[in-house]
């Protein structure tokens, strides 16, 4: 199985020395998983630059020795031992090594969430170009990853998702670089008493300028700031919470749908089906019908 993915160049370039996995996933990955469609390590021999475009792929790879540089969207970053680097391959990108002949470690990889992924990384501040503090965590799921995709695991597929997800939640976990932007992260723990008091009032009427007053916030900078936190609207997070608390009374108590609008800050009837039913695909009637204790 090895010699059908494995390639490893040895001296046959001579611009680098590599070792690395096209990997072709089944059409099952391609359409429900994350799914890996490259990966290696490479030793660079001289300084050169590589370059692509409108490549279908997300590129994560780490500096694991000597120096570089990436240019990306207009602008080129400096890259040195212990960097990352997370990109959407459709749009531009070079990289080069320079005299410091780097080696690194990289993944080409997709999905048909990731877009939605990427920019939800961009969202919460992600940068192209980032130094973790946990970098052997991501060169050990870098080698994990490496042997998934030469074994003969059958359910291999499986496993490169769970693996990649794995990378996402590193990848998530550092988009907000809080040693580099203190300011964020300020912002990010005085709103944590806003959340706090939302998910113990979300049943009552909640006014975003009633809310800024009391937290002495401007409405628009809480706005703001909250979604770049949590990823939600302010309104979108109570609605979320009223719509969980719908469906813990449908799912475990017998009060009528009248009675659970009202109690989940939802109102009315048919202003709560229709909230209801906006979130969740189906009216209150047929979740409580399909969730309910009766039903298991």
């Amino acid at each position: 199985m090895k010699d059908l993915f494995l390639h490893d160049s040895l001296d046959a370039s001579p611009i680098v020395f590599s070792d690395r996995i096209l990997y072709t996933p089944t059409s099952f990955a391609k359409t429900a998983l994350l799914y890996l469609q490259e990966i290696g390590s490479l030793q660079a021999k001289k300084p050169h630059t590589s370059s692509r475009t409108r490549l279908s792929s997300y590129l994560f790879f780490c500096v694991d020795s000597g120096s570089g540089e990436l240019e990306y969207q207009g602008k080129r970053y400096k890259l040195g031992k212990g960097d990352c680097v997370f990109i959407d391959c459709q749009l531009p990108y070079s990289h080069s090594t320079d005299t410091d002949l780097w080696s690194l470690s990289w993944i080409h990889f997709s999905g048909v969430t990731m877009q939605t992924v990427y920019q939800k990384y961009q969202e919460r501040g992600g940068r192209p170009v980032f130094r973790p503090d946990n970098f052997a965590d991501f060169q050990s799921l870098h080698r994990s990853l490496f042997d998934l995709a030469a074994s003969d695991d059958y359910i291999r597929d499986m496993r490169i998702n769970s693996g990649l997800n794995e990378l996402l939640v590193l990848l998530m976990n550092e988009s907000w670089h809080p040693a580099e932007h203190q300011d964020r992260a300020r912002k990010k723990q005085n709103l944590l008493p806003v959340r706090n008091y939302l998910e113990t009032h979300y049943t009552e009427k909640i006014v975003l300028d009633e809310l800024a007053d009391r937290f002495f916030i401007s409405k628009f900078h809480l706005s703001r700031v909250f979604k770049e936190q949590f990823g939600v609207s302010i309104h979108t997070y109570v609605r979320n919470l009223r719509i969980t608390k719908a469906k813990q009374m449908l799912r475990f108590t017998d009060k009528k749908l009248e009675d659970i609008g009202y109690r989940c800050g939802l109102g009315a009837p048919h202003y709560f089906s229709r909230i209801f039913k906006q979130v969740e695909g189906i009216t209150p009637s047929e979740f409580r019908e399909k969730w309910g204790e009766a039903g298991r």
